[in-house]
């Protein structure tokens, strides 16, 4: 049982840097530009303590919903009980990267776009939906170049 109940409390790996990560962060990160209606991911960077988020919102995905001079409003939801509610948090831009979850989505669109449209031009209907993995496809084993083996346990005897 943890005897320290603070803000940061119970957080040594959740956020310890990654090895040979430490120090200040990239330029890069105060470089990046953030639109209202942006997918983001929270990840709290230990190196930077002002707009951190609680340990909660560390991983978490959210949509900017607030663009200021050095943060950026998140709104992010949190299941307590059995209801999801939408907080509204401002986190600092070092804590926050664009998120890539919608990625793969958007490029199987632009995919089915483009085949559908084929498809019109020939006149043919092509499907679109995601499949599950379908079972492999059979094979034929030849006898005359392999022999059956039948696998049976073998007796025990007592020694």
């Amino acid at each position: 049982m943890p005897h320290s109940y603070g803000y940061r409390a119970r957080t040594r790996h959740k956020f310890a840097r990654d090895f040979r990560k430490h120090g200040l962060p990239n330029l890069k990160t105060y470089l990046t530009t953030y639109r209202v209606g942006d997918l983001v991911d929270i990840k709290a960077n230990s190196a930077i303590h002002k707009g951190m988020p609680f340990q909660f919102y560390h991983g978490r995905t959210g949509v900017v919903f607030n663009v200021t001079q050095r943060a950026v409003g998140v709104i992010v939801n949190k299941t307590v009980g059995n209801r999801v509610i939408p907080k509204r948090i401002h986190v600092r831009i070092e804590h926050v990267s664009h998120s890539k979850s919608r990625l793969g989505f958007v490029k199987r669109v632009q995919t089915n776009r483009k085949l559908a449209e084929e498809a019109n031009k020939q006149g043919v209907k092509v499907p679109l939906r995601r499949l599950p993995a379908q079972p492999r496809a059979g094979e034929i084993v030849k006898t005359a170049k392999t022999s059956i083996v039948t696998v049976h346990p073998i007796p025990y005897v007592f020694v």
